[in-house]
């Protein structure tokens, strides 16, 4: 069971410990150390949880509250589109868990949050991503060659779009949106 929630600034050593991972340490890394760095990503997610906001962050735990990953959705414009991205620890992979969080906030994006078009998009050197947005209902739409630049090399990014009319994705049952801790609509 997985459940999404806010991002507190009692998760920095997990976030800390999730940058470290060499895979994430290229795209995160861009502020001094790798402390620093997380400390300014943390405390980025933790303010964002609305769209006066600008955006969305929801942290993956598991059931004993543990940091598994991140769904974000930022920034929503005056078009009601929103860019999604995610992220799991080394723990976390192969499990399902990026697929599971992004199918579960998806129809909260498209409905409670009310943004029409949500896009994603990934290197093409990491076909996993694409599976996920794909499980999440996310229709394959094109490719930017050389979009992104990490350590000195350029990487062509597939890019996907999903639409609040289309057809819904199963949600998985292994995951719970904590009302409590949730962002609320009317602060939209």
């Amino acid at each position: 069971m997985f459940t999404l929630r806010r991002w507190s600034r009692e998760d920095r050593d997990a976030v800390i410990d999730a940058f470290a991972d060499p895979l994430m340490t290229s795209q995160f890394q861009r502020r001094g150390t790798i402390e620093e760095s997380a400390t300014h990503w943390l405390a980025t997610a933790h303010s964002r949880y609305s769209r006066r906001d600008g955006g969305y962050f929801f942290c993956v735990v598991d059931r004993d509250d543990t940091v598994l990953g991140n769904v974000a959705c930022v920034p929503v414009d005056d078009h009601s589109c929103g860019w999604v991205s995610y992220w799991t620890v080394p723990a976390a992979r192969s499990r399902g868990v990026a697929g599971a969080a992004l199918a579960a906030v998806v129809p909260w994006l498209h409905d409670r949050a009310a943004i029409e078009r949500l896009e994603l998009g990934h290197r093409v050197n990491n076909p996993t991503s694409g599976s996920v947005a794909r499980k999440a209902g996310f229709a394959f739409e094109g490719r930017q060659r050389g979009k992104l630049s990490y350590g000195g090399q350029r990487y062509d990014v597939d890019l996907y779009g999903r639409l609040g009319t289309d057809e819904r994705a199963g949600v998985p049952v292994t995951v719970a949106l904590d009302d409590r801790l949730m962002p609320s609509a009317e602060r939209s």
